[in-house]
């Protein structure tokens, strides 16, 4: 198949030619690989090559709703067994998984062909996809500008046209914003739908789940019906999914909805007028289609809950670290100087500090909550400004060599309460404010491309929904899809 007539396709439809037998798995998979191999030195989208594993895999006779389909599977949890899963760090180079994640062995089981995983910051612990282990991967719409993160990679390659739908995770915004960045589709499922076995229990503690990033809504409605409609046996949830697919519930048009909409970010920090605009257009959109759009938000302190996300952010980072210390014998030095600072400001923390900001999760749930008695549908900025210039959030070498110089004399603790570590939190979570609230309080949320800059950058807009909202949040994004056909629109690279 020539890759011109393959691009026209999403991977529902591909799957359709393959069960028509139109084309086979293998040549599907040899497009995908040629247009990898393309892109990817512009783009370092995928930084392990998966090819003779997925050539013997399409191979044979493949079953599922994606039998067939090329696939790419996020560098971060997402094990493929006897492959490495770096995670983005020099700590796991050539650490093979012993076994697939559950999320893997659903796509495995939906008939989905991965042939490489895709880049991530290290742990993904940042809203851009740099690393030291792998370097700076890169949107195709700019190569100058970041693809976000941490499912950069997988963004950057739909996006480039190498496959429809990639794998993703979101624990702070991951799946929203690199689709922010791409203008592709992001949604995060609320907690408990996608399982987070056999190793986990949950993510994050429940804020971080799988999911995709993808061009069309019927892909990530299909996707969710794969990972989704099933329970985990050993997991921690009986999670409730409705009656009838996610994918024909997409396809349903949607009652009349309220939507509160706001554009000022919970931080406080500014919000540039390319978000602005993107908002007041899907709002002007969402009146024309019949729905009742209004400016409000929920009450809630978003400086107390920036913060009390990063307490737990932090001390997940500080276990990370020592965990892969244990399991592998690896080296401070193996570890990127941002994420050690991190994990020592999470030690600074009494216990009963992290036990009081997590019971404050509750607080900001019941006030989302109440908001969604008054309104169907919040609706933000996914980002707070057009994706940054690669190398534009990185740590200012000074504060760099000083953090390495502190974390080997110990004497992190101090330097973790400064204002200088605190401002640079802050400038890490400046450009990506809004995503938080919906991993903090576990609701499904999805980042739709329904702007573009003056520079002609994607720049997507959010829609945060109530407990069990993942049917509505499709079927309204089906229905802005109708009037804004977004999968049609390629990079020219």
């Amino acid at each position: 198949m020539e890759y011109g007539e393959y691009r026209r396709y999403d991977a529902v439809g591909l799957a359709e030619l393959v069960a028509l037998r139109e084309v086979s798995p293998a040549e599907l998979l040899e497009t995908a690989m040629l247009r990898a191999d393309q892109v990817n030195g512009r783009l370092n989208a995928i930084v392990y090559p998966m090819h003779e594993i997925a050539r013997r895999r399409a191979a044979t006779e493949l079953s599922g709703p994606f039998a067939g389909v090329p696939f790419l599977l996020k560098d971060l949890k997402q094990d493929y067994a006897g492959v490495p899963t770096g995670s983005g760090t020099r700590a796991l180079r050539g650490h093979a998984a012993v076994r697939h994640s559950e999320v893997v062995r659903r796509w495995l089981d939906a008939g989905l062909v991965p042939f490489g995983r895709t880049a991530t910051p290290e742990f993904g612990t940042k809203g851009i996809t740099e690393s030291a282990a792998t370097g700076a991967s890169r949107n195709p719409w700019n190569l100058d500008h970041t693809p976000g993160g941490s499912s950069g990679g997988s963004a950057a390659a739909v996006a480039a046209g190498v496959v429809p739908v990639a794998g993703a995770s979101d624990g702070g915004g991951s799946i929203r914003i690199p689709a922010a960045c791409c203008g592709l589709v992001g949604l995060k499922p609320g907690r408990g739908l996608v399982p987070a076995g056999p190793d986990h229990d949950e993510h994050l503690a429940g804020a971080a789940t799988d999911g995709v990033v993808s061009r069309t809504v019927r892909d990530t409605a299909a996707m969710l019906d794969v990972l989704a409609r099933t329970p985990d046996p050993g997991g921690p949830y009986l999670a409730a999914v409705p009656g009838t697919s996610y994918a024909e519930l997409a396809g349903r048009t949607p009652p009349k909805l309220r939507i509160g909409f706001t554009t000022r970010s919970p931080l406080g920090t500014p919000v540039h007028a390319e978000a602005v605009a993107a908002v007041e257009h899907a709002a002007t959109l969402l009146g024309k289609l019949g729905h009742d759009v209004e400016p409000a938000e929920p009450d809630i302190d978003g400086v107390a809950l920036a913060r009390d996300f990063m307490t737990m952010w932090s001390a997940q980072t500080a276990l990370t670290i020592a965990t892969i210390k244990r399991d592998t014998g690896a080296r401070d030095r193996e570890f990127e100087v941002d994420n050690r600072l991190l994990a020592a400001s999470a030690r600074t923390v009494r216990a009963v500090d992290h036990a009081e900001a997590r019971a404050r999760w509750n607080g900001y749930t019941r006030a989302l909550a109440d908001f969604h008695e008054r309104y169907d549908l919040l609706l933000t900025p996914t980002l707070a400004r057009p994706p940054v210039r690669i190398g534009e959030l990185a740590t200012p070498p000074l504060l760099r060599l000083g953090g390495e110089l502190l974390l080997r004399l110990r004497l992190t603790g101090p330097f973790t309460k400064t204002k200088a570590w605190n401002d640079q939190v802050l400038a890490n979570l400046a450009p990506v404010p809004f995503t938080q609230l919906a991993n903090i309080t576990g609701r499904p949320a999805m980042s739709l491309p329904l702007h573009r800059t003056a520079e002609d950058l994607p720049l997507g807009v959010q829609f945060v929904g109530g407990l069990g909202g993942e049917p509505t949040l499709l079927a309204l994004a089906t229905q802005l899809e109708a009037e804004h056909a977004w999968a049609d629109a390629e990079p020219a690279l």
